[in-house]
């Protein structure tokens, strides 16, 4: 003990000084770790707060979605005012002053009229008095989350008002798309898309006419004529301001979808405390609604897999109205989770037992194959048939997938039929021929003991032939579209004697077609050219259809004729009407599951209801109607 110690403890006074002092300093040292730590959690506090409540299924809980809502996760609408040109005198002049104000604003800032990039003597004011020339609403509809240049078709329609008699045979000029109501001047919101090429026009019209009778003439598409000019942004609202929360969702998504090559930023990119932007990774493109799915059933528990999957697997067992959620969630666990469900592919209780096979298919098991393709080949509902056989379809290459969806080309049910098809072109199965038809359209030949066309009205123009062996019947004698098409055929006869006259050229053709149905498809379409000298019609794929329609309807071709479903007016009225029972009298039934309808012959029903639409700037917006 040193000296200083021993004194003090010789006086009693100084012992007394010494310890009021100690205790003093411990007093202070508690204070001050008190507010210290009362500052922390006030901090904390002003950091983490909630933004709004959130429900969560228990099946959901520990999910991305459990912690927040995605923003820009719907399609989006976008409509524009465009300019259509190439029309011989059915375009129109009549346009009122403000819109015709845009498009002379437009047209000037492209450089329309300037002397430099080649426009001699031709002004903006005077292509717009044109008759040869018409001002469009153009709209279309971009998936969520779509990257930059992503096609996708949009519909074209002539000016309620306006003089314009029909649209067949024009381009669209570069459109600019914006979403939100069709408006001018400074309320247009910023454009999104924009959209240009050949119109095609409703299959089942005249060319050069409008009849109530049939399709609307002054309504068109542009298969893939739309593109994104930016990515469309996506992001993730946490319901609670938390940086930690925030870096768990982040870490989450990125350990479950990594940074690809020519990927500009990684997958999730936390912006701040409640806001994460996302970037669809470029292998789920062409797929982002289905990489939004993967997204929200993301598990925050980063390689417990096995455990995840057996916890969803005993919540959906608990409670079997969670399939959909417990599919999507096993599918974003990725193949590890396989092994957890299979038993269930047999499950006695139809809910899991689906969500289980969907899962498996999903995750590419090939054990799932047979299960699938039973209930492709035998369930009672129509629509589970068609989702089975897509799901077969999107699963990696398997023998026995193939073989399936080959013998359901012949089913008795047509949505069926078209579903295998599409199934099987999107596997590449060469047993489904593609002849690509100068850069009109392709042809498809598939075969079948059913014979039927179909014809495409999204994405790629394409016409589908059932049965390569379907033939035209004879004797023939067709007098279409005011003259412009003749084919005529005695009994026996080997080949059609055709004539036609071209819109722009008052000379006609006179030439020998083939009297299969394969072989007049690219007859009529083949343009003949000193490359390729093989005599053709250099039709369009709309006046192709519509003169397949035309001998359709006086039976000269007796198998099938089937038409894909208008998907982009669907989309849009989907979308514009969410809360709302929408009736489609135009098609033969209101179902998700089917894919085609059947065109009308004369008489067969000629009272169409045309219903309003929403969200354009006046009313008598016309609509295509379907003829049955």
């Amino acid at each position: 003990m040193d000296t200083s110690a021993k004194r003090a403890m010789s006086n009693p006074r100084r012992m007394i000084q010494l310890m009021v002092g100690a205790m003093t300093l411990c007093l202070v040292g508690c204070q001050s770790l008190v507010l210290e730590r009362a500052a922390r959690d006030t901090k904390s506090e002003r950091l983490s707060k909630p933004n709004f409540e959130l429900e969560v299924d228990p099946i959901m809980r520990g999910t991305v979605a459990s912690e927040g809502v995605f923003t820009g996760y719907e399609p989006t609408v976008v409509r524009g005012y465009g300019l259509v040109v190439g029309l011989s005198g059915t375009g129109s002049r009549i346009v009122p002053a403000q819109v015709r104000s845009l498009m002379l604003a437009e047209m000037t800032r492209r450089g329309v009229g300037d002397p430099q990039n080649g426009w001699n003597g031709v002004t903006p004011e005077r292509m717009l008095d044109s008759e040869d020339t018409a001002i469009v609403v153009v709209e279309g509809v971009i998936p969520p989350g779509a990257p930059k240049d992503t096609k996708f078709d949009v519909r074209v329609f002539a000016l309620p008002g306006s003089t314009t008699s029909s649209l067949e045979g024009g381009r669209l000029y570069t459109t600019e798309l914006r979403p939100g109501p069709l408006t001018t001047g400074s309320r247009q919101a910023f454009s999104l898309a924009k959209a240009k090429g050949p119109i095609f026009i409703n299959p089942f019209v005249e060319p050069g006419t409008s009849t109530t009778s049939a399709i609307n003439a002054l309504s068109g598409r542009i298969l893939e004529g739309g593109s994104t000019q930016k990515n469309m942004p996506v992001k993730l609202r946490m319901a609670t301001t938390s940086h930690a929360r925030a870096a768990t969702v982040q870490q989450a998504i990125n350990s479950n979808f990594p940074r690809e090559p020519g990927q500009k930023d990684e997958t999730a990119r936390g912006e701040s405390g409640d806001s994460i932007a996302i970037t669809v990774p470029p292998s789920h493109a062409d797929e982002t609604e289905r990489f939004m799915k993967l997204l929200q059933h993301t598990s925050l528990r980063v390689g417990a897999v096995e455990a995840s999957s057996q916890a969803v697997r005993r919540a959906l067992l608990a409670n079997p109205g969670g399939a959909e959620s417990a599919k999507w969630r096993w599918c974003a666990l990725g193949p590890k989770a396989v092994p957890m469900i299979h038993d269930l592919y047999d499950h006695p209780e139809e809910a899991p037992r689906l969500a289980a096979l969907s899962a498996g298919a999903l995750l590419d098991d090939a054990l799932v194959v047979p299960y699938i393709m039973d209930i492709a080949k035998k369930s009672s509902s129509k629509a589970r048939r068609i989702s089975s056989v897509r799901e077969l379809g999107n699963m990696g290459n398997n023998p026995r997938v193939d073989i399936g969806l080959r013998k359901l080309l012949d089913d008795d049910d047509v949505d069926v039929r078209l579903a295998a098809f599409e199934a099987l072109l999107k596997r590449g199965d060469p047993i489904v021929t593609e002849i690509q038809i100068n850069e009109n359209f392709v042809l498809n030949i598939v075969p079948s003991n059913t014979p039927m066309l179909y014809i495409a009205q999204s994405g790629t123009p394409r016409i589908v032939l059932f049965d390569a062996e379907t033939r035209i019947n004879t004797p023939l004698t067709l007098n279409t579209w005011s003259g412009q098409l003749m084919m005529k055929a005695d009994l026996d006869d080997e080949e059609l004697q055709v004539f036609y006259r071209h819109q722009d050229d008052p000379r006609p053709v006179i030439v020998q077609a083939p009297t299969t149905v394969r072989g007049l498809i690219n007859f009529l379409g083949h343009k003949t050219t000193i490359n390729d000298p093989e005599q053709g019609l250099g039709m369009s794929y709309g006046q192709v259809i519509g003169a397949l329609h035309q001998l359709w309807l006086q039976k000269y071709i007796t198998c099938d004729f089937k038409a894909e479903q208008d998907r982009i007016l669907a989309a849009i009225l989907a979308f514009e009407s969410e809360q709302e029972s929408i009736e489609r009298p135009e098609f033969d039934e209101v179902s998700g599951s089917d894919t085609a309808f059947t065109p009308r012959r004369p008489g067969e029903n000629d009272d169409l209801e045309i219903p309003s639409r929403s969200g354009l700037e006046g009313s008598g917006v016309p609509r295509d109607t379907v003829p049955r």
